[in-house]
């Protein structure tokens, strides 16, 4: 009897040993494969390497563009810029937000949710009910009441007609500034008076210090088709283009950098919001905007030294036709089938299936501007960026453009063309698309350099 007690005891010693993978580094086996779904509307961008900057001459000899060898990671890209009704998705959203705010605060049962209900978890603050329906032309008086907070005062409305008061709708949201987190910064001694970081985040153990607020109006600026140019008459432009469904798929105009970002944040938060809602669901989606050595290689189509998106060093393609939206010959604004902003996708894609990157708008990126930023960042992923603040002096809140525009000459169309505008201003002539990172193994179509490199 001991001798099979003995032996029963060894059997079950050496399957707990099978069970922990016999001793050797096996790693965690209860974890899910990822695999990373392709975004609705978006286009992936291969790893590459390229000489970004000059690659044809410098016209005005503004040696801002001196060429440098890069290297940029695999993302995804918005196939064209984004239009008016997908800004105008951001707009309601808002709109909503703040409405369904203010009646919570005489409904909190309804439009409210402070509880779940089959944990018994509490949220504070609550979170708003999106899947309450919203009634504006609602009977009860307190519901009218609270949402009259949202429409213009009598006084400042033309012909009675009742409007949302755009000064309103304001997007707040939080985010951590990991350049911040990622300085050091301390004396020898590890006394935080004496290095001086009494006033700054570096140094201090409670992390919420690198958490940061920004409260954004997410409105986009119609008057700009008139302050832009002064003496034209784009007057039915400004109550036109952003609301009127013939411009539905118009790129967005009139927007900031700091209103592109808040859309990118707030895309993020729309895409995470359903895939947390989905059981199993662990991916987590980050929306923002390219960085100037991405968008560079994102135009370039895969070429190297090409000087515009389509490969060839000419606007015209072989049939006489041009294939952008800009300013050409002497000004004669029509003869590439736009006065202004055209439809997106109208021109040919390049050879990453991308849209307008070249005309029709300027595009922001994430990049500040600095003229020599080419001589002192990385050639693995470069980036230059600063979060410039209100007081901060205009020069720190210069932005990168590129792209050119549907008023700009043939040479800010090139891919390597830098041009800038401050953070805080609002052209008829700029708008932007997002990118996302993308996580895990390169996609590649060559299946012998796939398994050479990759593999």
């Amino acid at each position: 009897m001991k001798k099979l007690l003995n032996y029963i005891v060894l059997l079950i010693f050496l399957a707990s040993c099978g069970n922990s993978g016999n001793g050797e580094l096996t790693g965690v086996k209860d974890r899910k494969r990822y695999y990373q779904p392709d975004p609705f509307g978006m286009v992936y961008i291969s790893m590459g390497s390229f000489t970004m900057g000059l690659g044809d001459e410098d016209l005005p000899y503004a040696q801002l563009n001196n060429p440098k060898t890069v290297t940029i990671q695999s993302f995804y890209m918005d196939q064209t810029e984004i239009t008016n009704n997908k800004y105008r998705q951001f707009v309601y959203w808002v709109r909503d937000s703040i409405a369904r705010r203010l009646l919570g605060e005489i409904k909190p049962e309804e439009f409210l949710i402070s509880e779940n209900k089959k944990t018994g978890e509490t949220f504070e603050p609550p979170y708003l009910n999106w899947s309450a329906k919203l009634n504006w032309g609602s009977d009860q008086q307190d519901v009218r009441d609270a949402l009259a907070q949202m429409y213009l005062p009598e006084s400042e409305r033309f012909f009675r007609r009742k409007e949302i008061d755009t000064r309103k709708l304001y997007f707040e949201y939080y985010f951590v500034d990991l350049k911040a987190a990622a300085r050091k910064d301390y004396s020898q001694s590890g006394d935080v008076k004496e290095a001086g970081l009494v006033n700054r985040p570096q140094g201090l153990k409670d992390r919420s210090v690198y958490v940061r607020k920004e409260v954004v109006n997410v409105y986009p600026d119609t008057l700009c088709w008139i302050h832009d140019y002064v003496y034209s008459f784009n007057d039915p432009m400004t109550e036109k283009y952003f609301w009127h469904p013939a411009y539905d798929n118009y790129p967005v105009v009139g927007v900031n950098w700091k209103q592109a970002n808040a859309f990118c944040i707030w895309r993020t938060q729309l895409k995470n919001s359903f895939l947390y809602g989905k059981k199993g669901e662990s991916s987590v989606s980050e929306f923002r905007l390219p960085t100037e050595a991405e968008w560079e290689w994102a135009a370039r189509g895969g070429f190297d030294g090409n000087p515009y998106p389509w490969g060839g060093p000419y606007t015209r393609n072989d049939k006489g036709c041009f294939l952008a939206n800009f300013k050409p010959l002497r000004g004669d604004y029509i003869a590439d089938g736009g006065a202004t902003t055209v439809i997106c996708a109208h021109y040919p894609a390049n050879d990453f299936n991308l849209y307008d990157m070249a005309g029709n708008v300027a595009e922001w990126t994430r990049s500040a501007f600095y003229p020599s930023s080419y001589n002192f960042t990385w050639d693995l992923n470069p980036d230059y960026t600063y979060n410039a603040k209100d007081a901060d002096p205009p020069a720190m809140k210069r932005k990168v453009i590129r792209g050119g525009s549907w008023k700009d000459v043939a040479y800010f169309l090139r891919a390597s063309s830098r041009a800038w505008e401050y953070q805080d201003t609002t052209k008829c002539y700029i708008g932007f698309r997002c990118v996302q990172p993308y996580l895990g193994r390169q996609k590649d179509d060559n299946p012998a350099r796939a398994s050479h490199v990759y593999n």
